[in-house]
C-alpha cells in the first residue's frame, strides 16, 4: 500500500496550485516537497516586474478565493498592472500558508518506478511511496548557457538566472547577450544599479509587446474588442491569444501549425514599459558574438563586423532550453521509459506522460500543451485538467 496517493515536487505557483486544486478532491492524500518559491527568491532579480498583468499573474485556486486582492485588501484598488518581483513573491507565500501550509521541506534525491507507482528517495536516505508523481520543478535546470562561452570562469560570465540582485555590478561594464525580456530588463536593472551597460542582440530589431492589459488596448481598442482578441492568460498576439489560451483545441491543430503558433508566442521580445528605462543603454542589434576570450581580467568580446568590446562581466541573457533529462532526481530507469520530443516529455490529458502516474507540469508541458503552460495564468488549466485525469482514474 502506498504512502500518499499523490507526491508534487515544487513549491512554485504550479506545484501550490495543483496541491490547491487536488486537495478539494475528497479522499486524496497530497504530499508536496520543496521551498516555497524558492525559484523566484534565488533567480530572479530584485526590482523586476512581471511581464503579464496582473490578472494574469493570479495563481489559480480552486474556489477562486485566493486572489491578490484578497492578499492585499486594503491595498486591492492600488494593485499596478505589472506587479513587482518582490510582491508576488510575498504573495506566493501566502497562498502556501492559506493552501498547502504543511510543505515538506525534505529535498528529493531520487524518483524511480516502485510496485504500486514511485519510490521516492529523500536526502535523509528515507523512502516513501506514492501512487503518482507530479514533477513541478520550474526552469532552473534547463537555463542555456551557449557552449561558446563554456569556458569563461563564473567572475566574469554567467546567466541571468543566477541572479538575485544585480546591486555588485555598481559601477562595473557589463555586457548582455540577448534582447529579450530578461536581457532588456536586467539592462535596466543594471543601469539604474549604476553599471555600465550594452545589450547585444542577433535581431535586427526588437519586438515590443502591448499585451491584454497594456494602456494602449484599454484606451485604443476598448475593454469590447480587446476581450475579443486576447485572452486573460496574456500569452500571445492578438486572435492567436484565444486558441492559446484553449490547450485542449490548440492540441487538435496538425503538429506543423502547433510548433509554428509555440514559436510565435514565445519569440525574443520586450515588455513595452521597459522603453523608457533603456533609453540611456546603447543596445546593438543584427550583430552576434564571433569569438570570446579573457585579458587583463575581463572578458572580451569579437563581433561580427569585427568590433570588439572589453567588459567586467558578460551576462547571458540566453533563455532556457527545455531537457527533462536535466532533473537529477529522475533515476535513469524512469527516465529512459519516459516518451520524449526534443528533451520535452509527450503528454497526454492530464499532462500525465508515457509513464502511467508521471506527470509534468510548467515549461516541460509547452510542447504538448502550449506556451501558457509557461506562465503563471497556466496554473488554472494544469490544476484543473489534473483533477480530471486523476479523478477519472481513482
Amino acid at each position: 500500500m502506498p504512502d500518499h496517493d499523490l507526491v508534487i515536487l515544487g513549491a512554485g505557483p504550479f506545484g501550490l496550485a495543483a496541491a490547491a486544486h487536488l486537495r478539494a478532491v475528497k479522499g486524496l492524500d497530497v504530499c508536496v516537497f520543496g521551498d516555497p518559491m524558492i525559484s523566484w527568491i534565488r533567480h530572479m532579480p530584485a526590482g523586476m516586474f512581471l511581464r503579464s498583468n496582473l490578472v494574469a499573474s493570479e495563481i489559480a485556486s480552486p474556489t477562486g478565493a485566493l486572489t491578490l486582492q484578497a492578499f492585499d485588501p486594503e491595498n486591492a484598488d492600488k494593485l499596478p498592472n505589472h506587479l513587482p518581483i518582490k510582491q508576488f513573491i510575498q504573495y506566493g507565500l501566502w497562498y502556501q500558508t492559506q493552501a498547502v501550509p504543511d510543505i515538506d521541506r525534505r529535498k528529493i534525491q531520487s524518483v524511480e518506478p516502485g510496485t504500486s507507482g514511485f519510490r521516492i528517495v529523500l536526502d535523509s536516505g528515507e523512502s516513501i511511496t506514492s501512487r503518482r508523481f507530479i514533477v513541478a520543478g520550474g526552469l532552473g535546470p534547463f537555463a542555456f548557457r551557449p557552449p561558446e562561452y563554456a569556458n569563461l570562469p563564473p567572475e566574469l560570465a554567467t546567466h541571468t538566472s543566477d541572479h538575485s540582485t544585480f546591486k555588485p555590478f555598481s559601477g562595473k561594464q557589463v555586457v548582455i547577450v540577448g534582447c529579450g525580456q530578461s536581457g532588456l530588463e536586467s539592462a535596466a536593472l543594471l543601469h539604474e544599479n549604476g553599471a555600465q551597460v550594452e545589450v547585444i542582440g542577433r535581431e535586427n530589431h526588437i519586438h515590443w509587446l502591448f499585451g491584454w492589459g497594456s494602456r494602449t488596448l484599454h484606451q485604443g481598442l476598448g475593454k469590447t474588442v480587446r476581450n475579443f482578441f486576447y485572452a486573460p492568460t496574456d500569452v500571445g498576439p492578438a486572435g492567436i491569444s484565444q486558441l492559446l489560451a484553449r490547450p485542449d483545441l490548440l492540441r487538435q491543430l496538425p503538429r506543423s501549425i502547433q510548433d509554428r503558433l509555440l514559436k510565435r508566442a514565445t519569440r525574443t521580445a520586450g515588455a513595452r514599459w521597459l522603453v523608457d528605462r533603456l533609453t540611456n543603454v546603447p543596445i546593438t542589434l543584427g550583430r552576434t558574438v564571433s569569438t570570446v576570450g579573457t585579458v587583463g581580467g575581463k572578458v572580451r568580446l569579437r563581433l561580427n563586423d569585427g568590433s570588439e568590446r572589453t567588459a567586467d562581466h558578460l551576462l547571458l541573457a540566453t533563455g532556457y532550453h527545455i531537457d527533462i533529462a536535466k532533473y537529477t532526481f529522475l533515476a535513469p530507469q524512469l527516465l529512459a521509459s519516459i516518451k520524449r520530443q526534443n528533451g520535452f516529455p509527450v503528454l497526454q490529458p492530464g499532462l500525465e506522460s508515457s509513464v502511467p502516474g508521471l506527470h509534468f507540469l510548467g515549461a516541460p508541458a509547452i510542447w504538448s500543451f502550449g506556451p501558457i503552460l509557461l506562465f503563471i495564468s497556466g496554473t488554472g488549466y494544469a490544476s484543473r485538467s489534473l483533477v480530471r485525469r486523476i479523478s477519472a482514474g481513482r
